[in-house]
C-alpha cells in the first residue's frame, strides 16, 4: 500500500494493519505528521501539532508491538486520531479558538480523552475550532481560517472545522469532534465525512456537568460508518456524576453497523419550517435518499415537525455560552461581542431553557410513528472564506439560521443524528443528509447509515489536491 492510501485508510483498517504488523505506529504516525508538515500551512486544521509527545508514544506502542502480548491489544492500538480544541488533553494548549488562551497547557484529561487514550489512540494534535465553538465556520481572530480540502476558497463549516478538514485531507485517521447546533453535522457535510452526533447523556463531558442545558455533546468526524460506530464505543458511557446517562447499548455500536436493520417507517423531508424549501442541490439529495430507503423495502413517507417555537429560545441558550465563558467581550470577535451582549439575565436563560424543553417534546412525539427522519443536513452549500464577514452581526446571525437550521432541533431535543454524503454541488464541493432517530438509537442510525453507505459507496473519494 502507497502512503496516500495509507493515509485515507479508514482507523480500524489500520488498527488491523497495526496488528498484523504489516505497519506500525511509528510508521503512521510519521506519515501523518509529515503530511501535516508539508500540507496543512493550505488547511489550517490544526492548531497545535503534538509532534514530539506522538512520536514518543509512537515509538513506545511499536517498541510493544514486538515485544508484547498480541491478545491484550486495545481496539486501536497505536492508531492516530485528533482532538478538537474545545476539549482537554493533558500536556496541551486548550485555546478555544480565542489567542486569549493559546498559551494556557491543559493540565488534565478530559473523560473522553482518557477513554480513547485507553483504546490505543494516538493523539496527534489539536484541531481547530470557531472562536469557543459558537459559530458554523472556522474563522478565528488571531488564527488563519480553516479551509475546506475540497477547494480551498470555501469554509469546512465548524465549529469542528479543523477536525473535518483533517479527516478529509488524510491528515488523521479519525477526529473526535463535538456539536452543540450541528458543530459535527455541518462540517460532515461540507467535507464529504460521516458526522455522527450522540444521543444526549451517551457521552460524558466529565470533568464538566453539562453544556448549556444539554444540547451540546462529543461525537465522531471519520470516513466510514464503522469507523464511527467504533469511536462511539469508545467515547460512550458513564462517568461518576454525570447530571445524565444512558444505559449501555445492547450491542456496541460496531456490531450495529454490520447488521442489516429490519424494515423500518421513515419520514422524510426537504424543507424545514419555518425557514422553508431546502437549495436545489440539497432537497434533490434529500428526495434521492428517500427513494433509495423505499427501494430497499423501508416504509417511506414525507413528513416533519415544525420548529418553529424553537429558533428563539435555542438562541437565547446558545447567545448564554459565550458569556458562560468567562472572557470579557472585549477581548472577543466583534461577532461574538455581540452575540454575548444579547444573552440577557439569568431569568431569560431559564425561560428559553423551559420553552425549548416543550419544543422538543413535540419534536420526540414526532418519532411516536417514525423510527427515522431523512433531513438535509444544511439548507444550502458550502459558503466561502469570509462570505459574511462584511456584514452586520444581525445580518450574520440571520444568514447562519437560515443556513444550518436543519440541525439544532436535535441540540435541544437531545435526539441522536448522523451526517452521509451523497454527491457533489456545482463547486466540486460536497453536499449530504442526515439521519435522525428516536432517542438513544444509535443502533438503529447505524446500521440504517452502513446500510446507505453499502448502496451507495463513497469511501473511494477523495480531496484532489490532497488525495493524489
Amino acid at each position: 500500500m502507497n502512503k496516500v492510501d495509507l493515509a485515507f485508510t479508514p482507523a480500524l483498517q489500520q488498527a488491523r494493519l497495526i496488528q498484523s504488523k504489516e505497519v506500525s505506529p511509528l510508521e503512521l504516525v510519521q506519515l501523518y505528521l509529515e503530511r501535516i508538515q508539508r500540507l496543512d500551512s493550505q488547511l489550517g486544521s490544526y492548531v497545535t501539532v503534538a509532534a514530539d509527545m506522538a512520536l514518543a508514544q509512537a515509538k513506545a506502542k511499536t517498541e510493544e508491538l514486538i515485544n508484547g502480548d498480541m491478545s491484550q491489544l486495545p481496539p486501536f492500538f497505536g492508531v492516530p486520531i485528533a482532538i478538537k480544541d474545545l476539549n482537554a488533553v493533558k500536556g496541551l494548549p486548550c485555546a478555544y479558538g480565542t489567542p486569549v488562551l493559546k498559551d494556557k497547557i491543559a493540565p488534565y484529561d478530559e473523560g473522553i480523552v482518557a477513554r480513547i487514550k485507553q483504546a490505543g489512540f494516538i493523539i496527534l494534535g489539536k484541531t481547530a475550532t470557531s472562536e469557543l465553538g459558537s459559530l458554523p465556520y472556522t474563522e478565528p481572530p488571531g488564527f488563519p481560517p480553516t479551509r475546506n480540502p475540497w477547494n480551498l476558497d470555501y469554509t469546512p463549516a465548524g465549529s469542528s472545522g479543523g477536525a473535518a478538514a483533517a479527516v478529509a485531507a488524510g491528515l488523521s485517521a479519525i477526529a473526535q469532534a463535538s456539536d452543540g447546533g450541528g458543530s459535527v453535522r455541518g462540517p460532515a457535510f461540507c467535507c464529504g465525512l460521516v458526522g455522527l452526533k450522540p444521543s444526549r447523556g451517551r457521552v460524558s463531558y466529565a470533568p464538566v456537568g453539562d453544556h448549556q442545558s444539554g444540547i451540546a455533546t462529543n461525537g465522531v468526524l471519520s470516513r466510514t460508518v464503522a469507523d464511527a460506530a467504533a469511536l462511539l464505543d469508545v467515547m460512550s458511557g458513564y462517568i461518576p456524576g454525570d447530571p445524565y446517562w444512558l444505559p449501555n447499548p445492547e450491542i456496541p455500536f460496531l456490531a450495529a453497523s454490520g447488521q442489516i436493520p429490519p424494515q423500518l417507517r421513515i419520514a422524510f423531508s426537504s424543507a424545514v419550517q419555518p425557514i422553508g424549501e431546502a437549495a436545489e442541490v440539497c432537497r434533490n439529495a434529500v428526495e434521492e435518499t428517500g427513494k433509495l430507503l423505499a427501494r430497499m423495502g423501508h416504509i417511506v413517507e414525507e413528513g416533519c415537525p415544525d420548529f418553529s417555537g424553537l429558533i428563539e429560545p435555542f438562541k437565547k441558550v446558545w447567545q448564554a455560552g459565550i458569556t458562560a465563558a468567562g472572557i470579557p467581550l472585549s477581548l472577543l470577535s466583534p461577532m461574538n461581542r455581540w452575540i454575548g451582549e444579547q444573552s440577557g439575565s439569568a431569568g431569560e436563560y431559564l425561560q428559553a431553557v423551559a420553552q425549548m424543553q416543550i419544543v422538543s417534546r413535540q419534536i420526540v412525539a414526532f418519532f411516536s410513528d417514525f423510527d427515522v427522519l431523512v433531513l438535509p443536513t444544511y439548507m444550502h452549500p458550502t459558503i466561502r472564506i469570509g462570505e459574511w464577514a462584511d456584514l452586520s452581526p444581525e445580518e450574520t446571525l440571520k444568514n447562519i439560521i437560515s443556513w444550518i437550521a436543519p440541525c439544532p432541533p436535535f441540540n435541544a431535543s437531545g435526539l441522536p443524528a448522523i451526517a452521509l454524503p451523497t454527491g457533489f454541488d456545482g463547486n466540486g464541493l460536497p453536499v449530504g443528509i442526515q439521519l435522525i432517530g428516536k432517542p438513544a438509537a444509535e443502533a438503529t442510525l447505524i446500521s440504517l447509515a452502513a446500510q446507505l453507505e453499502i448502496a451507495k459507496p463513497w469511501i473511494h473519494q477523495r480531496p484532489p489536491l490532497f488525495g493524489e
